[in-house]
């Protein structure tokens, strides 16, 4: 029997100090009810006193024997030690890699009852066991995920998870705040994350129990897909992304104008939306056009920082388009190529717009041919 015993937080405005978080966020733990009592992960500090209430109350008298640490990242394991106040005798349970940080994070506190797993090690509960598969970046290097077989479920650490606090219910369901929870987070690990898919295929997987986020039981195909796509930077729709920043609207009425004459394109403005909204964008559709002016001779600051992102994150398989403004020297397209010019995969095309201040006809006869560019693609 497996119960839920996490926390939702609505109080850190951002995660990881970067990501808007408007709906909170989880941090989830479970506890294993077996002829052994296992507890899978603590949370982050900030929560612990609600987290200690909720096992004490789940508990009820009994005394855990394990404490499963699947990652040492703090939004996961900053209550391990007033875990310990309370029950001291538990055994904790992680790898060599895990033990590592563990110390580092708690310098000076002597750890006692510790247990070293690694790939495929098992855990005998009593009636079922726990086999830990090591996840390496996915997205530490300590990461490792369980396979409790009694229930056939995958404890996996921060895989599939997502921002969002468990007590509220996102209208726009699981995908898109997992996808920019993914993207923002993981994003960067694709092959890590491919190697986790594939030694899941030996396992027969009926629920997914992940650190942030609600439990996954139904449809399981839908979000092992989703990662695999993720996780091989393929686009998800066919459709047609357009990302702008502009100073005094002329780049935006120009970006408008070929959204117009896109059927089914997202109308994105870099500046006043959460820049993680539009790297999410970015990874979920195929075509991608980066609309900005020309600013001190490269481009403007905002745009700079979301193609760094997208780089960071190994951005891929996708065709890029430009327009490009500027008044005396618009050389937006040079940039942007320069700055993808070690990337891979990446099809910029050779249609472009330029805009010199505002909109000419020369200018929109442009965004139409690229318009008819983008909608040839197929």
């Amino acid at each position: 029997m497996i119960k839920y015993v996490g926390v939702n937080d609505r109080i850190t405005k951002l995660f990881e100090a970067q990501f808007i978080i408007p709906e909170g966020i989880s941090y989830n733990s479970y506890v294993i009810f077996d002829e052994k009592i296992c507890i899978m992960d603590s949370v982050d500090i900030v929560k612990k006193d609600d987290w200690l209430k909720n096992l004490s109350k789940t508990l009820n008298g009994k005394k855990p024997d394990y404490l499963v640490i699947s990652h040492m990242e703090p939004d996961h394991s900053s209550s391990i030690l007033a875990f310990l106040k309370i029950y001291p005798e538990t055994t904790l349970v992680g790898n060599a890699k895990t033990f590592q940080y563990l110390k580092q994070f708690f310098p000076g506190f002597e750890f006692k009852n510790l247990y070293t797993v690694k790939e495929n090690d098992k855990l005998n509960l009593g009636k079922g066991e726990l086999t830990f598969i090591m996840a390496p970046m996915v997205h530490w290097p300590e990461v490792m995920v369980s396979y409790y077989d009694l229930d056939k479920s995958l404890f996996s650490a921060d895989a599939f998870g997502k921002f969002g606090s468990l007590d509220f219910d996102d209208p726009e369901g699981w995908a898109c705040e997992a996808r920019r929870y993914y993207f923002g987070i993981v994003g960067k690990f694709g092959i890590p994350v491919q190697t986790l898919l594939k030694k899941l295929e030996n396992f027969d997987v009926k629920g997914i129990y992940p650190l942030h986020g609600p439990v996954l039981k139904e449809d399981l195909d839908y979000y092992l897909g989703l990662y695999d796509t993720w996780s091989k930077y393929e686009p998800e729709k066919e459709g047609t992304v357009i990302i702008y920043t502009s100073v005094y609207g002329n780049t935006k009425r120009a970006a408008q104008m070929l959204s117009e004459l896109i059927p089914d394109s997202e109308l994105m403005d870099l500046v006043n939306e959460d820049i993680y909204e539009c790297v999410e964008s970015a990874f979920e559709y195929k075509n991608i056009i980066l609309a900005t002016t020309t600013y001190n001779g490269g481009i403007f600051p905002r745009m700079d920082e979301f193609i760094s992102l997208l780089k960071e994150k190994n951005f891929q398989n996708r065709n890029i388009a430009v327009i490009e403004n500027g008044t005396w020297a618009p050389n937006a397209k040079k940039v942007i190529v320069d700055l993808f010019k070690d990337s891979k995969n990446l099809n910029i095309l050779d249609e472009k717009v330029t805009i010199k201040s505002a909109l000419d006809d020369n200018a929109i006869n442009e965004i139409k041919v690229l318009a008819d560019k983008i909608n040839s693609i197929k």
